[in-house]
């Protein structure tokens, strides 16, 4: 038997020369077949049919598959020497990866069929992999970076790529200077089959250590290093002196600490000496771990910021790093500043809609002006944003959706550049196709009846706009996933939009229990359905558990603690009455009971609660009108209400009255104003309006009497309540998420309640309650307006010191004022979860008598919260607050603070 071997040197000459077939020489034995060495001892090709193709040395694999791989065939011609069809075929297998050896060998020949055999070594299966020092955290994250699977072959290239994959993940996690070993071992037992284990010896984390900068005389090191987002210095204390060198361009000034400081953006309050000598400048926090790719990114928002200051030649002429004694790293940042340049004249070129003056009302941008790439982009609408007021946005809110403008500069002179603004207006679009995806729970009706882009109108950007900030508001969406395809169809000058939205979790459960009140331990069962179905309550298969699609809300609420106290809530509202218009239908029901379970010496009674209660029963109708003037962010609320309180012996409601019933029934008329958004649980920009007056009907001055000595059978007055929110996005969005930025939330409130008759006292209904996290106490029965005070306990007097904590109010005040100012950061805006926190400033109190009423003399407070929003459960708030002006006779913080908590939705 004469073999053929075969390797990549040899296929190289093979196919180079294409002239014989390389087999090894050596003297055959006696028995093998003598013909066979003939082969390639011929001096003239010849032509040999493969009579038989045999495998040796698979396990793992078929014979059959290792023949197909090959392409070899019974009854292929081939012609030897001079045929590469054997070198083709040992290419072919190499290629596979499934082996680490091949030949092929020639068994027999008789006559001109030539029998051959396919001799392989399998590569080893891999079939465990270990980690040795390192978390099984770890582990489990290599695992799933390797590529590694297990009882598949392993090839060298896929150890290799083992190994960097797992030096990548320690480098992007700070670990630079990882060191990895790779052992492989032969499994007992199991034939063919290894173990792979990694000896993992991670090092110190790399961290940066200091960041210098040179060459930057305009630039302050801190405002460049604030560009710098991913990459931080270490965590660190740096004592200053109390003179500080600068440099400036050609001079230096010799700045006192104090005017550092304010140069360089920090905060402190020095202007006192003693406050702090030496100076001390603390950084805590800081994530200091070096990225190369999030460093590359930084060193291009430096050019960036140079560029909107004006320095548009400004260069990184060199950076470098080195590690000090410790393995961290100093990075030395070496800059050109070159030049500072300026707007110089603008023109425009090609406008017809719009004339030159308005066009350079919305540019903003004046002669003289520094020069700024990124702002100019962004006033002419090259840079999207949802604010408006850009030439883009004046063009494409009248259809100019092929709107294009291209700023070319015309002449750089000295330290000045001109500009020509090159303008294609382009057709005006309309609306073609209009499709919804996404919505496999919500009706399409539901989805289509909020948009704005109705087909064959013309395009409006604000439509776009306005249309995510309704689907949001309906609460059934994904707020962050609400996204306008836009396909613009430039030959028929229509533009199609599919809206592509995210079902989320609308409705939400509560069950809880509570201890307190006076009346011990209470459950509370509710839920609420905020996407409801009344048309299809019938329809049996679309309960899960309740039917819903149809954008309708059904809640119900039962509380109770047995004897002493219980609670009924039910409401239902329809937003588009009739299907064609914003018109909402409400309904509501209440019915409460709280009854004296204990006698008169604070034992468990069970006649009492039969014979000492009183009974709240009400229900109301709304009605609301969007209106189309002043704007359509406008809503007209009607409404109408009616309540009963019944007494049975018992005092603590009515001064001198323990047994009667009062009716109180009232209208009320609501306007409102909403354009906060685009998230309804975490508006980022607009305002929130609402003024309402309610009333009843001046009984004593018609001639209607109670006819009793119950002076309240039927309550007088007149309300009146004022709302204001604003929210302003405070500096720019930062991370991957555009809503990671600061909002600054103001509000200001305000309530007074009067009489028809000066000569009744102020109806004791529908006050005003202030004080605590803005949630009820069991005695405000009667339809108290709750107004949330952090840092204080509910109060009844405008002087903290006639109400100091522990007391329960008698009475409530008709005369309230509250503002708020917070600040939020959203650390999640996500549709499992809405988590921002926030701190604030408050400020509010209480009035009984116009006389008495000071806007200025306000109850002050401020502190922290956090929020958290979970679909199934609602709003959950905690917030810490420290009273001012709060009575602490004790002295200290822990007097004047308070914790409070909320649950449900965000108190007034």
């Amino acid at each position: 038997m004469r073999r053929f071997y075969q390797n990549s040197f040899l296929i190289a000459i093979l196919l180079l020369f294409s002239s014989r077939i390389l087999a090894q020489t050596d003297t055959l034995p006696v028995s093998v077949n003598p013909a066979l060495e003939d082969i390639f001892n011929a001096k003239y090709p010849k032509q040999y049919r493969i009579a038989q193709i045999t495998v040796k040395g698979t396990q793992a694999f078929d014979h059959n598959l290792i023949i197909s791989i090959s392409g070899l065939a019974v009854g292929d011609m081939v012609q030897i020497p001079g045929t590469d069809v054997f070198s083709k075929a040992i290419t072919k297998l190499w290629k596979q990866d499934l082996v680490s050896d091949v030949q092929i060998n020639f068994t027999n020949l008789v006559g001109n069929d030539l029998s051959v055999e396919i001799e392989v070594t399998e590569r080893p299966r891999l079939v465990q992999i270990n980690y040795i020092g390192i978390k099984k955290s770890e582990r489990d994250d290599l695992n799933n970076k390797t590529g590694l699977v297990k009882d598949r072959v392993i090839t060298e290239n896929m150890r290799l790529s083992a190994i960097e994959a797992i030096r990548k993940y320690y480098y992007e996690k700070g670990y630079r200077n990882a060191k990895i070993e790779m052992t492989e071992a032969q499994m007992t037992g199991i034939t063919n089959a290894v173990s792979i284990t990694f000896s993992i010896d991670k090092g110190n984390k790399v961290k940066v250590n200091s960041i210098n900068f040179t060459d930057n005389y305009t630039q302050s090191d801190l405002k460049l290093k604030k560009q710098m987002k991913g990459t931080k210095e270490m965590s660190k204390i740096t004592l200053f002196p109390d003179r500080v060198v600068s440099p400036y361009g050609d001079t230096t000034k010799n700045l006192s600490f104090n005017e550092y400081l304010k140069e360089n953006g920090y905060l402190f309050p020095t202007k006192t000496k003693d406050f702090l000598d030496p100076y001390i400048r603390i950084k805590l926090f800081n994530s200091a771990k070096f990225n190369e790719t999030k460093y590359a990114e930084d060193k291009n928002k430096i050019l960036d910021y140079y560029n909107s200051q004006g320095y548009r030649d400004a260069l990184i002429v060199a950076d470098t790093q080195f590690y000090n004694n410790k393995g961290n790293l100093n990075i030395d940042i070496k800059v050109n500043e070159g030049r500072k340049y300026y707007f110089g004249n603008i023109t425009w070129k090609g406008n017809t809609k719009y004339s030159d003056s308005l066009l350079n009302i919305f540019l903003g941008i004046e002669k003289g002006d520094v020069y700024n790439q990124e702002l100019l982009d962004k006033k002419l609408g090259r840079q999207l944003s949802a604010e408006g007021g850009d030439v883009g946005s004046l063009y494409q809110d009248d259809g100019y959706l092929f709107f294009r403008v291209e700023p070319v500069e015309t002449a750089v002179y000295n330290d000045t550049i001109d500009f020509e603004l090159r303008m294609t207006e382009g057709p005006q679009a309309v609306y073609g196709k209009i499709s919804v995806s996404g919505n496999d729970k919500t009706k399409d009706y539901v989805v289509l009846r909020e948009l704005r882009t109705i087909p064959g109108d013309k395009f409006s950007r604000s439509d776009i706009i306005r249309t995510q900030r309704e689907l949001a508001q309906l609460g059934f969406f994904n707020a962050e996933k609400i996204n306008p395809n836009i396909i613009p169809n430039a030959d028929n000058g229509t533009v199609d939009i599919e809206w592509q939205v995210e079902e989320k979790s609308a409705d939400q459960l509560e069950l809880s229990a509570g201890f307190g009140g006076g009346i011990g331990l209470t459950g509370t069962l509710g839920v609420t359905f905020n996407n409801f179905s009344l048309k299809n309550i019938t329809n049996k298969s679309s309960w899960n558990p309740l039917p819903g699609g149809d954008g309708q809300k059904l809640s119900a609420r039962v509380q109770s603690n047995g004897r002493a106290y219980r609670s009924l809530n039910f409401a239902f509202t329809e937003p588009w009455l009739g299907g064609k218009k914003r018109n909402s239908f409400s309904i509501n029901y209440f019915n409460t009971k709280y009854s004296n379970a204990y006698d008169s010496l604070g034992y468990p009674c069970k006649s009492c609660a039969s014979n000492s209660y009183v009974k709240t029963v009400g229900f109301g109708i709304a009605l609301g009108k969007q209106l189309k003037w002043p704007d359509d962010f406008f809503t007209l609320i009607y409404a109408v209400n009616v309540q009963q309180y019944k007494l049975k012996n018992y005092s603590n409601i009515f001064k001198g009255i323990s047994t009667g019933t009062s009716t109180n029934i009232s209208g009320k008329l609501t306007l409102l104003r909403n354009s906060a958004g685009p998230n309804p649980i975490f508006p980022t920009s607009g305002s929130n309006f609402m003024l309402s007056s309610q009333f009843t009907l001046p009984y004593s001055l018609i001639g209607i009497s109670s006819g009793d000595a119950n002076d309240y059978k039927l309550p007088e007055f007149h309300k009146w309540r004022f709302n204001g929110e604003w929210y302003v996005p405070i500096g720019k969005a930062r991370g991957v998420d555009k809503n990671r930025q600061f909002i600054l939330r103001a509000a200001a409130k305000y309530g007074f309640i009067g009489r028809y008759n000066h000569k009744l006292e102020i109806s004791p209904f529908e006050r005003f309650q202030l004080g605590d996290a803005g949630l009820s106490n069991t005695t405000a029965l009667l339809g108290y307006d709750i107004i949330a005070h952090r840092g204080y306990p509910v109060y009844s007097s405008s002087d903290p010191k006639v109400n100091p904590d522990g007391e329960n109010p008698s009475e409530y005040f008709t005369i309230f004022n509250k503002y708020t100012v917070e600040l939020r950061y959203p650390f999640s805006t996500s549709a499992a979860s809405t988590i921002y926190g926030l701190v604030f400033f408050e400020a509010a109190n209480g009035w009984y008598k116009w006389k008495d009423y000071n806007p200025f003399k306000l109850r002050r407070s401020a502190g922290v919260g956090m929020r958290f929003f979970l679909p199934m459960f609602g709003l959950l708030g905690f917030d810490y607050g420290v009273g001012f002006d709060r009575y602490n006779p004790q002295g200290g913080l822990k007097g004047a603070a308070k914790f409070t908590f909320m649950l449900g939705q965000e108190p007034e």
